[in-house]
């Protein structure tokens, strides 16, 4: 439950969803008080499809995968029975975790006091705990989580009202053929702490109008002329032929979805970046790349990942240098709310009205 009290002082205008010619941006305090973020774990991260990783990094029976959720430990297993389930990775004793990183094991172990699940969550072992009186461990077991794949992506969700996976992103894979998202091979995750509310590194990530001042090599790359954004019910897409092919970058077309939230998926010949950003407080996020690929095995497909995770570094640095610095901006006392180009950033307007959206339900305004 949320209680609207919380927000005294918002502006119930701050919520109407005008058309991005007429529409302002959303306050700076939204990314700046803590109270925000807190209404967003509530009603945005918790009631949403969360990645987490890729099956391949699920093969076996008793391999896992753990992730966190608006603050909630999560823990993805392989069953004897070749399921996937989720849980919450949280001990019923006294709240120790099962797993402290990805890892295979036979059962599911506290690393506080031992207790042993089963992987299907159900509990098994109670170390010194014959004595204790009306104990029964069929109440006991791990608390279940909402998971399933998609493309070999592994997502998992709070709420008991969810909305189909297949449903949110129906569309993508369709409209990407020939190319593929499933089928990759998974190579490597990388993580970056950035001085920013989530939601600056969301709005910097949904618009190409930055990128000849910000990222002036990627903007060779790409056909910036011919640069596109589409927006559909829960996601975005920004489009791009390949203008300069043969480095980094193969001929062909780059895809950057953004799904909301917080979840971006960067498709390029033989390469897929996904993109996870977890908000940390209001003024910090980590944003969580897996590269997967089409070669990992050739002497040619080896090369090409070192210069790809070169290049993607390099662009990432690029972009959190600017994302702190609009931090800084947006906690200044010289600005409030600004205006949206219509031909440039459809994306971020699509991914503001969406939390518009969201908060007017979450409030009752």
């Amino acid at each position: 439950m949320i209680d609207a009290k919380t927000f005294p002082d918002i502006d119930p205008q701050d919520f109407t969803v005008r058309p991005i010619e007429q529409a302002e941006t959303i306050p700076s305090r939204w990314y700046t008080d803590q109270r925000f973020l807190e209404l967003e774990k509530k009603a945005i991260f918790e009631d949403s499809w969360q990645y987490v990783g890729h099956t391949s990094k699920l093969g076996a029976a008793g391999s896992q995968i753990v992730g966190t959720v608006a603050d909630n430990p999560v823990l993805v297993v392989r069953g004897n029975d070749s399921r996937l389930r989720a849980f919450y990775n949280v001990c019923r004793h006294r709240g120790g975790p099962l797993a402290l990183e990805d890892c295979t094991s036979k059962v599911l172990q506290c690393k506080y006091h031992g207790w042993t699940y089963l992987l299907d969550g159900s509990l098994r072992g109670t170390p010194k705990f014959d004595r204790t009186e009306l104990f029964d461990k069929k109440d006991y077991g791990l608390v279940p989580v909402e998971v399933e794949t998609w493309q070999d992506l592994v997502f998992v969700h709070l709420s008991e009202h969810r909305h189909p996976l297949e449903k949110t992103l129906d569309g993508i894979a369709r409209r990407i053929s020939p190319m593929k998202i499933g089928g990759k091979k998974f190579h490597s995750r990388v993580v970056y702490d950035v001085r920013c509310n989530w939601k600056v590194y969301v709005d910097n990530y949904l618009e190409g109008y930055h990128l000849p001042y910000v990222h002036p090599e990627l903007t060779t790359m790409l056909d910036y002329q011919n640069y596109v954004t589409e927006t559909f019910g829960q996601y975005s897409l920004q489009f791009s032929r390949i203008a300069k092919s043969g480095g980094v970058y193969d001929s062909g077309s780059a895809f950057y979805y953004f799904v909301f939230p917080n979840f971006m998926l960067n498709i390029l010949p033989g390469r897929l970046q996904t993109n996870l950003v977890h908000p940390v407080s209001s003024d910090r996020c980590r944003v969580i790349f897996d590269y997967l690929y089409d070669d990992t095995e050739s002497a040619a497909g080896r090369k090409r990942i070192e210069d790809d995770l070169s290049y993607s570094d390099r662009v990432q640095q690029e972009d959190i240098e600017i994302c702190e610095r609009v931090q800084q901006g947006l906690s200044s006392r010289a600005y409030d709310k600004g205006r949206f180009s219509p031909e440039m950033e459809a994306g971020v307007y699509h991914f503001q009205s969406l939390l518009k959206n969201v908060f007017k339900k979450a409030l009752r305004i």
